[in-house]
C-alpha cells in the first residue's frame, strides 16, 4: 500500500496539491475498510469532524453523474455487489470527487463508489467539490484509475493517447504524472494498432497484454485475430505466441527472395541469350552474387575458337 502512495504523491502532488493526493490515495482504501468493518465510534465521529473542515458536504445522490471522460468503461459486476454490500452496512468511508457542471456534479475521482451507493439504495452521498480544467480532470481520473489497477488495457491505452493527441503530452510527462517509466506507456499506446476484434478480446480477458503484445509483430487485421482464437482455443503461452509470430515473419521474406532470384535469372538468361546470337555458340553467365560472375563461352573447334577471338579483338 505504501508503494502505490508514493506513486500517486508523484502524479499528483507535483500538479494539484497535497489535499487531492490525500483523496486519491484514500479511494483505494474505501473497499478494504468497509470489508473489515467501520471504524470506532469515537474515531469515526473525529474522522468526520476533520473532513468537514476540508469543505465535504452531502449531495443528492441523483444530483451527481459520471464523467464521459472517464477512463475506465468496464466494472465488475461481483465486485460492485460486494461494494454495495459494505456500503449498506458501513456507509461510504470516503467522499467522492467532483465539481460543478451546470445543474449537476460530475465525478472526477470516485465513480466506482458512486456506482456501488446507487445499487446500496443511498440517497445522499459525501463529497468534495474542486474545480479543475479538463486536463487536470482527465489525469485525476486517470492516475486513480491506473494506481489502483482498475483499468482494462485498452482503456488505459486510450486514456494516454487521448492525454498525448488531445493535451499535447509527450510520454516522457505521461510517465511521469503516473509514475511509469516511458517504455511501458510506449507498449500500452501501441496495443491500438490491434484490429478492434482482438481489442475486444483483450479487453474481456480471453488474451493477455503480453500475447497481444506478440500479435503487434503482424501487421494484417484478420491473421491477428486468427492467431488471436488460437491463444483461446489452444491456451497458447507468450512464448508459443512469438515463435509462431516469427516463423510467420520469415516466409514472406523467404517468398520475396524467391521472387527477386526468379527475376535475376530472366534478366541473365536474356543476356546470355543475346551474347550467343552475337558469338554464334553457347554462351554461360555463372553469377556470385549481384556484382560478380563469370562468362563462359564454348567452341568445338580450333578454327571457331580462332573465330571468337577474331570477333572479340574487333571490338576494340
Amino acid at each position: 500500500m505504501a508503494k502505490m502512495k508514493r506513486g500517486l504523491g508523484k502524479g499528483l502532488g507535483a500538479f494539484f496539491g497535497d489535499e487531492v493526493v490525500q483523496e486519491v490515495n484514500e479511494e483505494h482504501a474505501e473497499s478494504s475498510e468497509a470489508e473489515h468493518g467501520s471504524a470506532a465510534p469515537g474515531q469515526e465521529e473525529a474522522q468526520k469532524k476533520e473532513k468537514n473542515k476540508t469543505g465535504e458536504i452531502q449531495l443528492k445522490i441523483t444530483r451527481i453523474e459520471p464523467s464521459q471522460e472517464q477512463p475506465r468503461k468496464d466494472f465488475n459486476e461481483e465486485q460492485m455487489k460486494e461494494l454495495a454490500d459494505s456500503i449498506r452496512q458501513y456507509g461510504i468511508l470516503q467522499p467522492l470527487l467532483v465539481q460543478k457542471k451546470g445543474d449537476y456534479y460530475e465525478i472526477i475521482a470516485g465513480e466506482r463508489r458512486w456506482r456501488a451507493a446507487k445499487m446500496a439504495g443511498l440517497k445522499e452521498v459525501p463529497v468534495v467539490i474542486r474545480e479543475y480544467n479538463a486536463q487536470q480532470a482527465v489525469e485525476i481520473s486517470l492516475i486513480e484509475n491506473v494506481q489502483r489497477e482498475d483499468l482494462n488495457p485498452i482503456e488505459e491505452a486510450m486514456a494516454y493517447q487521448r492525454l498525448m493527441q488531445e493535451f499535447h503530452l509527450t510520454q516522457e510527462e505521461i510517465a511521469d504524472r503516473v509514475s511509469k517509466n516511458r517504455t511501458t506507456i510506449t507498449n500500452s499506446v501501441r496495443l491500438l494498432n490491434l484490429c478492434e476484434e482482438v481489442q475486444k478480446m483483450l479487453m474481456s480477458g480471453q488474451i493477455t497484454s503480453g500475447h497481444a503484445r506478440a500479435l503487434l509483430g503482424i501487421e494484417d487485421g484478420e491473421v491477428q485475430l486468427q492467431i488471436a482464437q488460437r491463444i483461446e482455443k489452444e491456451r497458447l503461452s507468450v512464448r508459443e505466441v512469438e515463435k509462431l509470430v516469427k516463423a510467420m515473419g520469415k516466409e514472406p521474406r523467404k517468398k520475396k527472395e524467391n521472387q527477386q532470384d526468379e527475376a535475376l535469372e530472366l534478366i541473365f538468361r536474356d543476356l546470355e541469350d543475346r551474347m550467343k546470337s552475337i558469338m554464334g555458340t553457347k554462351v554461360n553467365i555463372s553469377r556470385k552474387d549481384k556484382n560478380k560472375g563469370r562468362i563462359e563461352i564454348e567452341y568445338y573447334s580450333e578454327s571457331e575458337l580462332e573465330r571468337i577471338v577474331e570477333l572479340i579483338e574487333s571490338i576494340r
